[in-house]
């Protein structure tokens, strides 16, 4: 194991395997910045827009998606620290007005799980309530009629609104919207001056654009996601921006204390699907990852048409975020990762998640069946001993983005691979579990879906 980083950041070999991999894999644009022996060393490589031929700068913006969510851990391990939240307490304590579809789970629903991924809420529930000071609380209301993806601290199951009920408790106990209390609670404390949540405020900025498809053209839209998604899904930043912010998380000065942080990296819960993100486990707001016996943490996050990466090994000193602007760019940080984690920090990442040479052979019939969470219907059917999967967008995301239809190939007893266009030619990990009460499940994605069918 690492205990320190001495090798010299070596800035033209890093920025040449920058411009080299973004145009193997056809990202228009990205930035990198690394922390290493106490310094970062920011990088810019491309355009902002393909359709401006803007160039990329190491102060451009970019989405961070649901690396929001690190954040929004930070504002709530604040407040515990300062006595202001028992983790371990319900929500219903801080929030009377929290409730979900089932009255009893809501009674023992903690801060601790939703920070954990724990809670059962779901992920993919999109409700816009406007743009007001009261957008957070009229989400958290709407919240009320969306079914759990499984009961309370019985699996692991990502969830987007659980981090915008823990933005909720944030403005409650700050009397500030969330956005004011990002701002003055960690923003301007860390002198983070090219990071922000709103739209309007990086105006004033160079700002990348999402862009889509094989021969990537600019998106559509620069973002789908309503004003309520900031705690999970909406801060904006330049990628030294993210470093600085992940300094912190090393030994908390000047906003957390040593010991908010380790608590904030220790692992709560173990993950069935080890290859989303390449961890094994959460901890508060924190993907765990343990690289052959080094331990690190980090987060991705994703936005239309934009993709955006940050890793920490603690013991090497090592920090370091990638942001892109293309909604395919696994493979360029997957090749630039595993070599800056070797490079700086001794780490051996495991290989990409692929089915082996030879699948095992198996019966697969008893995964056949419909298996449902809000915002999606995953259908999985049975010919000839082989497994057909569809995953198809429903309710509020349905139309968002086609289906994506692939078929399974077995890896183990319950792991399966299908290649997802959704996110290049790799392979995405499909799981079949079962919570503690026998209920079969698909877990795609970091997300469980009860079989209805």
């Amino acid at each position: 194991m690492p205990n320190s980083v001495r090798k010299t950041f070596d800035h033209a070999h890093w920025q040449s395997r920058l411009d080299d991999l973004r145009a193997e894999h056809r990202v228009p644009g990205a930035t990198l910045a690394v922390l290493v022996n106490g310094e970062i060393h920011e990088l810019a490589s491309g355009i902002l827009h393909r359709g401006t031929g803007v160039e990329v700068t190491i102060d451009s913006i970019f989405q961070l998606g649901s690396i929001a969510k690190v954040y929004t851990a930070a504002l709530v391990l604040g407040l515990a620290e300062e006595g202001r939240l028992d983790l371990d307490a319900p929500v219903v304590e801080v929030l009377p007005e929290f409730a979900t579809v089932d009255p009893e789970a809501t009674k023992t629903i903690t801060a601790r799980q939703l920070l954990s991924h724990t809670g059962g809420l779901t992920c993919d529930f999109v409700e816009d309530t406007g743009r007001g000071d009261d957008c957070l609380a009229k989400y958290v209301e709407a919240v009320r009629g969306v079914t759990l993806d499984c009961p309370p601290g019985t699996a692991a199951s990502y969830s987007s609104v659980g981090y915008a009920v823990l933005g909720r408790i944030v403005e409650v106990l700050t009397g500030l919207t969330w956005d004011d209390a990002l701002r003055e609670r960690l923003i301007t404390p860390l002198g983070l001056t090219e990071t922000m949540t709103l739209p309007e405020e990086a105006l004033r900025f160079r700002v990348a654009m999402g862009h889509l498809g094989q021969d990537p053209e600019p998106t559509a839209a620069w973002d789908l996601l309503p004003r309520n998604a900031g705690p999970y899904g909406r801060v904006l930043a330049t990628a030294g921006d993210v470093v600085r912010f992940a300094r912190t998380l090393l030994d908390g000065t000047p906003v957390l204390s040593a010991e908010t942080v380790t608590a904030m990296r220790r692992r709560e819960v173990e993950v069935p699907d080890k290859w989303t993100l390449g961890s094994d486990g959460w901890g508060l707001g924190l993907s765990i990852h343990d690289w052959n016996g080094v331990s690190g943490f980090g987060h991705n996050g994703s936005s239309i048409g934009q993709r955006s990466y940050l890793r920490v090994v603690p013991d090497a000193g090592l920090a370091f975020a990638l942001l892109t602007n293309h909604g395919t760019t696994d493979r360029l940080y997957t090749e630039l990762s595993r070599e800056l984690l070797g490079e700086l920090a001794g780490v051996q990442v495991p290989a990409d998640f692929a089915p082996p040479p030879s699948p095992p052979l198996m019966d697969v019939a008893p995964f056949a069946g419909t298996y449902r969470r809000e915002g999606v219907i995953i259908t999985v059917t049975e010919t000839e001993g082989k497994l057909h999967f569809v995953y198809e967008f429903a309710d509020g995301l349905k139309g968002i983005a086609p289906a994506i239809e692939t078929e399974l190939v077995p890896v183990s007893e319950t792991v399966f691979a299908g290649m997802n266009p959704m996110f290049g030619d790799d392979w995405m990990p499909v799981l079949f579990t079962k919570l503690p009460d026998g209920t079969d499940c698909c877990y795609t994605s970091m997300r469980v879906a009860p079989r209805i069918a």
